[in-house]
């Protein structure tokens, strides 16, 4: 592995480091957008007059698509394939894996007569067989119980990759469970479509439909590709699991914001074209904090075809990195001592009347419809944060949460302390019906000066995990590898459940004889009232912080499996099932995978440290002792006795040390290998994942300190480990 290491970091030619790969961008990519895509004007050329209305219904109506449209479908997507010069398609879902899946069939059908041809049908287009045990099910799946289906998704637009016609797609098992994250992604949609849409009614009835719209921000680290191949742990784990930091990491904050390097914009500049043709709609590019991150932003879209772009990009981002000689990294934390990288989910609603729910109108009707929108959120936040935390949960994210570029573990609402200060008014209202000087006070003074506020709306907050930001609520604690349907799932469910319960409620005190405001009013007093505990304006770092969380009743789930305990709670159980997004054995075997995932990253990661530390660091230690002990015994005989020891007094020091520190790796490791051997041996998933957290993971600690305290000593010996970051970060 050591050759292996030198070897790879021999292609870098150190002098001018790597060429420049220039890339040529159009003048206006706006004519690249979407010429990769079956999309609405793809379609209008290629579909019959009823194929296209059947669709459309479809992705706006939720209405079936019948068969014999399908079929007309099917030989257009492929007419229009082949002149782009497809040969092959596939149904592109999304396991439960994490990354995106795909099985190529060709269009190539052979005939009697020797002859061939190509053939596409509405029964290839709406469904495929993939193995369903063979992907993370949970239990729900056998080994011998194989079958499952995926089945095509209208609502999003089918795309090409190189020479394959990729058709986004739900994936089920056999006997019906949901086994990826669009198909409950999809239901969630539906469900705060409709409850959003009642809700408008109050306010406008000329809306019949509500979207979610979502607008990620991907933050990325590259890296290139010989110096990740130098590095063990990186290749096998994502991220270093040691190597002692480099003099200058992020102190300066001069990467941030700062001019982007030649070579990584030559990997942008191709990434946008690519982006544009598969319709993603990137916009904005620049340096993050640490040095070589960076990220990636495009336009805020429906939620489905948000977090379908999103899954695309991950995958174009590695294969076009790959061309640049770069490995592009998503790890949460990929490096001690500089700054992680998250993936915020800006989330907001959108009404097909063309009004954003959660941005002020120009009068206190339309403010009062936002404060409705704004509080509902807000409350269901409060109801159900721990499942809302649950759904960020994952081992590389429990490395990031906390720390000092992203939130803390414990879930709050900034709203600023301007809209702040209107909330409480608002809390203030009178119980019952509204004189008409109350009434008048709160249209002109406080639901009035809305948009005022709105235009200066306080500082942002970097340490609150959900805020407010002007016209949408950023979730700022999704992490950079994680599939956005799981956050965007939580979200839309409960917003849909609160909404739900509020229209009840509305309903009942209007059946009681309150006029319909009077009515919102008053549900929106104690909603307020009910919530303040979720709202928090200050340092979400700081110990009072966590220590007033605790004195509120908001929990401080620090780890993955405290997280994913909270989510089995019989409340949140039950909220699945009564949305329609989940029933409880889906519920389970979700928890099951992703306990499990947690426990096999963490093992994982104790391998390849203790393979690293005692295969590795402990060789190149004793090589270096060896010759330490050399120089000592030529001191000797040189110069006797008496005189050479203060003359190796620092040689005998070091000779020491390296003694010591390779006894502490040798315990270290034996200690993990029995603590990992135990955690294995438990059956139930929620107590092994305790163990690797709790007996496994601590171990860790030990090792790695040892080991950083040798390769300070020996960085001749390991310099492909020692100085890879220093490389890494000057350039």
């Amino acid at each position: 592995m050591s050759t292996l290491r030198f070897k790879a970091l021999e292609t870098l030619p150190f002098k001018d480091f790597r060429k420049d790969n220039s890339v040529e961008i159009p003048a206006k990519l706006s004519e690249l957008f979407c010429t990769n895509v079956f999309s609405e004007e793809t379609m209008r050329e290629y579909l019959t007059k009823e194929a296209f209305s059947s669709i459309m219904d479809a992705i706006k109506k939720g209405t079936k698509i019948q068969r014999h449209i399908a079929d007309q479908v099917a030989v257009a997507m492929k007419d229009w394939a082949m002149s782009k010069g497809v040969t092959h398609y596939t149904h592109w879902f999304q396991p439960l894996t994490g990354t995106t899946a795909e099985k190529h069939d060709s269009f190539f059908t052979p005939i009697e007569g020797g002859r061939a041809i190509e053939r596409f049908s509405g029964n290839m287009l709406i469904q495929q067989e993939p193995d369903a045990s063979s992907f993370p099910n949970g239990g729900i799946r056998n080994t011998f119980e194989a079958r499952g289906y995926t089945a095509w998704d209208p609502t999003s637009p089918a795309f090409i990759m190189g020479t394959t016609l990729c058709i986004p797609s739900i994936f089920i098992s056999y006997t019906g469970e949901t086994l990826d994250y669009k198909a409950p992604l999809l239901r969630a949609l539906n469900a705060v479509d409709e409850a959003a849409t009642s809700v408008m009614q109050y306010f406008d009835k000329n809306v019949t439909k509500v979207t979610p719209t979502l607008g990620w921000e991907q933050e990325y680290f590259l890296v290139d590709s010989a110096l990740y191949q130098s590095r063990p742990d990186l290749v096998l784990t994502g991220k270093t699991l040691l190597g002692h930091s480099p003099a200058k990491g992020q102190q300066l904050d001069d990467h941030y914001f700062g001019s982007i390097p030649t070579r990584v914009m030559n990997f942008m500049k191709e990434l946008e074209i690519e982006c544009m043709k598969l319709g993603i709609p990137a916009t904005t590019r620049h340096n993050e904090v640490a040095p070589n991150q960076f990220e990636l932003a495009p336009m805020f879209e429906e939620v489905n075809v948000a977090v379908d772009h999103n899954s695309l990009l991950m995958d174009i981002m590695a294969r076009v990195a790959h061309k640049h000689h770069f490995h592009i990294l998503f790890h949460e934390k990929p490096f001690a001592g500089v700054n992680g990288s998250g993936k915020h989910n800006n989330w907001s609603l959108a009404t097909d009347t063309g009004e954003n729910l959660l941005s002020p109108g120009k009068n206190p009707k339309k403010n009062l419809q936002f404060l409705t929108f704004f509080v509902n959120t807000i409350k269901a936040v409060h109801e159900y944060a721990d499942l809302l935390r649950a759904s960020i949960a994952s081992a590389s994210n429990d490395h990031r949460l906390g720390a000092n570029e992203a939130p803390p573990a414990i879930i709050s609402v900034f709203i600023g302390s301007q809209l702040f200060s209107v909330l409480e008014e608002l809390e203030k209202v009178t119980s019952g019906k509204l004189s008409p000087e109350e009434k008048t006070e709160l249209k002109l003074n406080v639901v009035g000066k809305i948009p005022e506020i709105l235009l200066d709306n306080t500082d942002r907050n970097r340490t609150s995990p959900f805020a407010f930001t002007g016209n949408k609520f950023e979730i700022r604690a999704v992490g950079s590898s994680a599939n956005c349907a799981e956050s965007m799932t939580v979200m839309n469910t409960i917003a849909a459940k609160q909404l739900n319960d509020f229209k009840k409620e509305v309903d009942t005190l209007i059946e009681g004889g309150l006029k319909k405001d009077e009515a919102i009013f008053n549900v929106l007093r104690e909603y307020i009232k009910q919530s303040k505990s979720i709202m928090f304006e200050g340092d979400g770092y700081s110990d009072d912080w966590a220590k007033e969380a605790k004195k509120r009743g908001l929990n401080n789930l620090k780890t993955t499996p405290e997280a994913l305990k909270q989510e089995m709670d019989k409340k949140f159980l039950d909220l699945y099932e009564e949305m329609g997004i989940f029933n409880h054995r889906e519920v389970e075997a979700r928890n099951e995978i992703k306990l499990e995932k947690y426990s096999t990253v963490i093992d994982i990661e104790s391998r390849v440290l203790g393979d690293i530390a005692r295969n590795h660091i402990i060789p190149s230690a004793l090589n270096y002792q060896n010759r330490l002990i050399e120089n000592v015994k030529g001191l000797k005989e040189i110069f006797g006795d008496k005189e050479f020891k203060p003359l190796a007094k620092e040689q005998m020091s070091l000779i020491t040390s390296i003694s010591e520190n390779v006894s502490k790796i040798k315990l270290g490791v034996e200690d993990l290998l029995k603590a990992r051997e135990a955690a294995k041996s438990i059956s139930d998933s929620q107590k092994q994942a305790e163990a690797y957290c709790n007996k496994v993971k601590p171990l860790f600690d030990g090792i790695r300190e040892a080991s950083d305290a040798l390769e300070m000593m020996v960085d001749d010996e390991l310099w492909p480990m020692t100085k890879y970051r220093e490389m890494l970060f000057t350039k």
